[in-house]
């Protein structure tokens, strides 16, 4: 089974640019089929899908998102980023890191945008 951790810091300004890194064990990023995604939840919200990237390396993101998100890889760490650019408040949620159509999920990183 594949684990995933994301890391990254707690707190962001407003305008400042959120970098989170999601850890992957138990497999190879570069499994034939596999994609990789980051999700969100702002307090008292739903999830909110923001992007993936495949296997290949080619990412996807969210309509809504696409102009402030880019998502990249580094396979030989194993690890996938998320940076997301001029965040506001409505940014502050919980930030989750997982693999496609599975149940494999990190445990989240809480994120403020505060001042």
């Amino acid at each position: 089974q594949v684990q995933l951790q994301e890391s990254g810091p707690g707190l962001v300004k407003p305008s400042q640019t959120l970098s989170l890194t999601c850890t992957v064990s138990g497999g190879s990023m570069t499994t034939n089929g596999y994609y990789w995604m980051w999700i969100r939840q702002p307090p008292g919200k739903g999830l909110e899908w923001m992007g993936s990237i495949g296997y290949n390396g080619t990412p996807y993101y969210s309509p809504s998102l696409r102009s402030r998100t880019s998502i990249s890889t580094d396979t030989s760490k194993n690890q996938f980023t998320l940076q997301l650019t001029s965040v506001t408040p409505e940014d502050t949620a919980a930030y989750y890191c997982a693999r496609e159509r599975s149940a494999d999920w990190g445990q989240g990183t809480q994120v403020t945008v505060s001042s």
